[in-house]
């Protein structure tokens, strides 16, 4: 009965959307109207109203939808959507200011005699307005109204004028900041959770542990990830449209003629160049540059776009001669010039701890400038309220777009909830699983629907009716292990490949609207196929290249200030790779090193420090051979994987569709256990289900009588291998730590030396301090000096009299005699420390350092407190594939 009611919601949802009912209303309707129809069956066949859930009652799953959401918009980490009507705002400003039509007409003069530059021009701006709007609707519009008819008057082909035109305007879609990315990441940060679920429990299955190692979770992914990710993606779209136009030029000159500036590149047009092209890229280099950077979050970056918009928009829509033209812009500049040079040379300035006469200075220049910064943003807000009412009609446009699309986000998630809630999700899961080819096949037939989807839903429906069912499954996978990132992308990609389709691509709808009549629909068709091709091209090469997806994210997370340390788990197999190629390369060098060190005199030094560095030189010396280990243990892995992968590829789903089985019986035996007359379910539904479980059963046992009799031992074998790199990996890992920390250790303590002198007179005074002190100001201050000594490396036997005599002055106030001769104690324990501190910092340390700068960041590594440059960039290349984790599932 589930089946029937999910039929339900499928064909009310389609026949709404296909009636022209709005859709935000279409698809909480349908949720609600089934979970209703399907309640009050489930009251007049069986007594009860969850009867036909598969899991709970109609309302938890009425109420599912509006709780998931807004458990969603409030949670603080991810706040994601607040970005979508600050960027919204953002791109009507832009739209409404006539900064997209004085783009167009510039950049169509500058390109003009290139052959086919009208068209290429046409591209850049669409990129350029893609990265400051990235409304799709709005930019065929505005390029459809200004280019067109230039094209034709130039003598375009009619097919090549409105295909450049409808793909430049979809690039909005791909090119951040993008609506559609947004929301698209907003929804897959679910879809990880899920996924991780279904890979713990697949881990489990596997192998009986119950912790799975971090390094094989399903990688999450934030607004500001996929903006990166979708970043070459998109250029390379740009690339290949402007390639295509350039070589279509030079093979038909006649269909793409160059277009001769009469009026020529003189100063006043340069200037018009610069002024038109500056401000726009200025704008993305602010609000993307922030992003990369980590300057800003998403949200901070989107009111970035929104006030800039509207400065850009200030002096744009005064005109010419209009009073002080550019003067908010000037002091807009002037201003973030200011606060750049105050962070830069200063600092970060807090108002309350300021100090010394640089930071009152910078707190000075800091408060003008951001005075300046505040009357600009007014002046142009206000220049935008009084010229033509914008900045009213801009605010209104953007509460209806963005109302409209948190509307259809509640309703798609009470539509999802009651997806589930008949039992679809799993429908979905099974039939995707049970296809031939694996994860390929899979991601092959979703992307074909969200592909076929599009000629028919906007893409907000798609990424948020689709993507919560599909995308867990697709991520969970450990074979392919894609990354939410590469999804996400590629998913936003062939959305926007479907927004050029015929016969109901929306952008083709657009355009239809503001064509001539003389332009016929179906050269528009023709027009598109090229850029539908290439677009699908584009789709092609991230697909073989996750890397120009995934490379940024990884590079802009492992540069910036908060990235992972080296001990993150999922960093250890980039690492020790990258570490491996050291060791092959410098392999000499660093063994010459640690025959030096162990060479050195430290016989000087306290007991336990040589004991640790003579320990630390001992096991350097074995963890180049480990390395090898390593190395010999990952290749016996994958010598043995070649026959072993059928097998496990068998096997596994023989499983799959066995522990499937068990689960449908296990919810038939609920039905069993609840039949009878006091129970929810009727006798006779009982014994069906009992018949049910019956025929289940025996399906079940000949599927399990389906596993090879080698199997067994074949997994047997395979996991000593794989258990075998697992050990070396770890012991390696012990070793390199156990190398390096007591140097580390060693070099701080004798660097100490200087800062431990200099607590001598304090110790001194101390004595004759406390005795002034009232008792609880000297219990005080003798734990403020032991603290203070404590932050010195290797200072425990200082610290321990001025302890002593914080604890006994604790019990005993007036015996100010016994704390001061505990005191004489940390002052002898001090100057006898001194001693060996003194010549080790003279003697042994820059040859510590020597040695440290050798082995820092091979052998030390993982004791970083971030990844060197060079061997971040090393391993954000590595960690951009897709590494098969699949036998160790």
């Amino acid at each position: 009965m589930e089946l029937l009611f999910l039929i339900l919601l499928i064909v009310l949802m389609a026949t709404a959307l296909g009636s022209g009912f709005p859709v935000a209303f279409a698809l909480p309707g349908s949720a609600i109207i089934t979970i209703g129809i399907a309640s009050l069956a489930g009251y007049l066949f069986t007594g009860s109203v969850d009867a036909y859930f598969s899991i709970g009652g109609p309302s938890q799953w009425l109420s599912a939808g509006v709780t998931n959401f807004r458990g969603i918009y409030w949670e603080a980490e991810r706040d994601t959507l607040i970005a979508i009507p600050l960027f919204v705002f953002m791109g009507i400003m832009l739209q409404r200011s006539k900064i997209a039509e004085d783009l167009l007409v510039t950049m169509a003069r500058l390109f003009g005699p290139v052959p086919g530059g009208l068209g290429i021009s046409v591209v850049f701006v669409g990129a350029l307005l893609a990265a400051t709007t990235g409304i799709v609707g709005a930019t065929v519009v505005a390029m459809g109204l200004i280019s067109l008819p230039a094209m034709l008057r130039n003598k375009y082909s009619v097919p090549l004028a409105t295909g450049t035109i409808a793909a430049s305007g979809t690039l909005g879609q791909i090119i951040p900041p993008s609506i559609v990315l947004i929301i698209l990441a907003d929804q897959l940060a679910s879809a990880v959770d899920q996924a991780g679920t279904i890979r713990q429990t697949l881990y489990k299955q596997a192998t009986g542990e119950v912790t799975m190692p971090s390094d094989f979770a399903v990688v999450s992914t934030s607004a500001g990830e996929m903006f990166l990710g979708a970043f070459l993606p998109g250029l390379v779209l740009v690339g290949l449209y402007m390639l295509f136009i350039l070589g279509f030029a030079l093979i038909n000159p006649k269909a793409a003629p160059a277009v001769h500036n009469d009026t020529g590149f003189d100063r006043k047009f340069l200037g018009q160049v610069f002024v038109t092209l500056v401000p726009p890229l200025a704008l993305i280099f602010l609000v993307l540059g922030s992003i990369v950077a980590g300057i800003a979050t998403v949200n901070q970056a989107g009111a970035i776009g929104a006030i800039g918009a509207m400065v850009m928009a200030g002096y744009r829509l005064g005109g010419e001669g209009t009073k002080a033209r550019y003067t908010p812009a000037i002091l807009t500049i002037i201003a973030l010039l200011a606060i750049a040079l105050v962070v830069s040379f200063i600092g970060a300035i807090n108002i309350k701890r300021v100090q010394t006469s640089e930071e009152v200075l910078g707190l000075v220049i800091a408060l003008i400038a951001v005075s300046l910064l505040l009357i600009a943003v007014f002046w142009s807000g206000w220049r935008t309220l009084k010229f033509e009412d914008t900045l009213r009609g801009v605010m209104l446009e953007t509460a209806k777009t963005s109302s409209l699309v948190f509307i259809i986000l509640i309703g798609a998630a009470m539509l999802t909830a009651s997806f589930r809630a008949f039992g679809g999700e799993e429908l979905v899961k099974h039939f995707l699983q049970g296809l031939p080819g694996g994860f390929w096949v899979q991601f092959l037939i979703v992307m074909l629907v969200i592909f076929i989807l599009g000629f028919f839903l906007d893409f907000i429906e798609i990424a948020v009716v689709v993507v919560p069912i599909v995308a867990p499954i697709l991520l969970a996978d450990p074979g392919a292990n894609v990354t939410a990132v590469w999804l996400g992308v590629m998913i936003g990609l062939n959305i926007q490949t479907s927004f050029l389709t015929p016969p109901f691509g929306f952008a083709l709808f657009y355009l239809r609207g503001v064509a001539p009549a003389a332009v016929k629909t179906i050269d528009m068709y023709k027009g598109v196929v090229a850029f539908i091709s290439l677009q699908l091209l584009a789709l092609f090469i991230a697909g073989i290249y996750p890397q120009l997806v995934n490379y940024l994210p990884n590079r802009s997370s492992l540069l910036s200030e908060n990235a992972p340390p080296p001990m993150n788990p999922r960093l250890q197999y980039c690492m020790e790779n990258s570490v491996a190629e050291d060791f092959s390369e410098n392999g000499q060098g660093i063994l010459s090193a640690i025959k030096t060190a162990e060479g050195l005199d430290i016989s000087y030094l306290p007991k336990d420090l040589q004991k640790d560095l003579t320990k630390s030189f001992e096991t350097a010396g074995q963890v180049i051979p480990q390395m090898s280990e390593i190395s010999a243990a990952e290749k016996a892995v994958m010598d043995a994987a070649d026959g072993y992968r059928p097998l496990h590829r068998e096997v596994r789903a023989i499983e799959r569709d066995a522990l499937r089985i068990e689960t449908r019986i296990k919810e038939l035996q609920v039905v069993v256990s609840r039949a009878g007359p006091t129970g929810i379910y009727s006798e006779a539904q009982g014994e069906r289900a009992k018949a049910r479980i019956e025929t289940l059963q025996k399906q079940h046992d000949d599927l399990m009588a389906q596993i090879p009799g080698t199997w067994k031992e074949a997994n047997k074998q395979f996991s000593t291998i794989q258990k075998a790199e697992n050990k070396a990996r770890l012991t390696y890992r012990r070793s390199a730590d156990s190398a390096y920390q007591p140097l580390a250790e060693a070099i701080a303590v004798l660097k100490g030396a200087d800062k431990l002198a200099a607590f001598e007179p304090v110790l001194e005074g101390l004595k004759s301090e406390i005795a002034t002190l009232e008792h609880t100001a000297a219990v005080d201050r003798l734990a403020e000096i032991r603290t203070q000594i404590g932050e010195i490396e290797g200072t425990d036997d200082i610290r321990k009299g001025v302890g002593d005599a914080r604890s006994l002055l604790r019990k005993k106030a007036d015996d100010i005699a016994g704390a001061q001769a505990l005191i004489d104690q940390s002052i002898e324990a001090l100057k006898a420390d001194l001693v060996w501190r003194k010549k080790g910092e003279t003697e042994l340390l820059p040859k510590l350092e020597a040695y440290d700068a050798t082995i820092r960041n091979n052998i030390g590594l993982r004791q970083q407190a971030a990844l060197p440059r060079d061997i971040a960039l090393s391993v954000a290349s590595c960690l951009s594939g897709h590494r098969d984790v699949s036998l160790n599932f």
